[in-house]
């Protein structure tokens, strides 16, 4: 793998780039409906909350995510990955070919839990072999497929949609995994599955850790309250068609490519915390931005850029931060952040679209902004408890 230094373990060089590209594809799989939440309601023949509510109960698979994280630290990573992007192909298949709202919802549900099993496995295996020190490079790198994820994966998914059915860019996509499983059991030594650590069972998050759990809550909560809300708002608000979000959605992709490129060069020169802060800060000012110009498509579009930006940089650089908040137990630390995150998530699936049918884009700018601001506190708060507890 070229873009991470040469030096790495050989093992982490040769099996990175499958592993990468199939989380670009998981993390398209993942992407997918928020954008296209309208679009699915008519397909579905049912309203845009109803779909903002399915997303909602889909996104509380996280809460399997603690579970999963201690199951890894005393498990097989290699299969752990296995498992998880086998069922992502199965919960695609079934959300592409449900008749209704409750097995869109099931299936959606499956294919989030499977993400959680695929992901931890994925940095559990890479904090194996990679020392804290130096994993902001490489976790910089793997985040880069968050944006590729949206830049390839859910704009080809969104070109089929526009041309065929929203049916079809999810069967697309669940091609696209299944294809990549076979790369990664092909490709991946079954040797280098890590066998449990003895620090990993029973470990516990230390107090000052749960402020990054907190703050992975804001974040991942901060994101969804715009992700789900600007496709409803661009069609309502500008007439912009599903070929046109296509276009918004590239450009995202863009941003938070050279977001994630760009923490990958400079988290661990500035520090972890440093940098989530500095990701939050701008996800703040861009979201004052949309609540003040949400009427006006140029600014509109601009601030909703810099939103993802700022949210992309922070995230890649949380990461790191949590998968070490409790020491010789990546996957228990990182599977409550991660619970946490993507429960945040899911409350805004349902709020963000309740506000904006009875409010407009405003209030889910505002309360995106708050979110941010909170995540930012949060962020402030562990730094300074850590230090001080490295001083005892």
């Amino acid at each position: 793998m070229r873009f991470i230094a040469p030096d790495h373990p050989a093992v982490v060089r040769q099996n990175f780039d499958r592993l990468v590209t199939a989380r670009l594809i998981s993390n398209a799989l993942y992407r997918y409906s928020p954008p296209f939440v309208a679009v699915i309601a008519r397909g579905l023949d049912v309203t845009v909350v109803q779909v903002g509510t399915a997303l909602m109960i889909a996104e509380f698979a996280s809460l399997l995510s603690p579970v999963i994280g201690r199951r890894i630290d005393r498990a097989n990573r290699v299969a752990a990955m296995m498992l998880g992007m086998s069922l992502l192909v199965l919960g695609a298949a079934v959300a592409a070919a449900s008749p209704h709202i409750v097995m869109f919802t099931a299936a959606v549900f499956l294919l989030n839990a499977s993400k959680v099993v695929f992901d931890t496995g994925f940095i559990v295996w890479v904090n194996d072999h990679v020392p804290y020190e130096r994993r902001g490079e490489v976790v910089g790198v793997i985040e880069t497929s968050w944006a590729l994820g949206l830049l390839l994966g859910v704009s080809t998914m969104g070109l089929v949609t526009s041309l065929v059915s929203w049916r079809t860019g999810l069967g697309v996509g669940a091609a696209a995994m299944a294809a990549s499983t076979v790369a990664v059991v092909r490709g991946l030594p079954r040797r280098e599955a890590h066998a449990p650590s003895a620090t990993g069972a029973g470990a516990r998050i230390p107090r000052e850790g749960w402020f990054v759990v907190a703050a992975m809550f804001c974040l991942l909560g901060a994101s969804q309250c715009v992700g789900i809300m600007f496709g409803p708002w661009f069609e309502d608000e500008f007439g912009w068609t599903a070929g046109i979000l296509v276009g918004v959605i590239v450009a995202l992709g863009v941003v938070e490519l050279g977001a994630s490129i760009g923490s990958a060069r400079v988290m661990d020169l500035w520090g972890k915390e440093t940098s989530v802060r500095r990701g939050t800060a701008l996800m703040v000012a861009a979201a004052v931005m949309m609540a003040l110009a949400w009427s006006v498509p140029a600014p509109s579009v601009v601030a909703l850029v810099l939103y993802m930006l700022g949210f992309e940089f922070a995230v890649v650089s949380i990461l790191p931060l949590a998968a070490n908040i409790t020491p010789g137990a990546s996957g228990a630390g990182l599977g409550m952040a991660v619970g946490a995150g993507t429960s945040g998530r899911a409350v805004l699936s349902f709020v963000s679209p309740w506000l904006y049918e009875r409010s407009g884009p405003a209030a889910p700018a505002v309360l995106a902004a708050v979110l941010a601001a909170s995540a930012f506190a949060l962020v402030t708060v562990y730094r300074r408890a850590s230090a001080v507890q490295q001083l005892r």
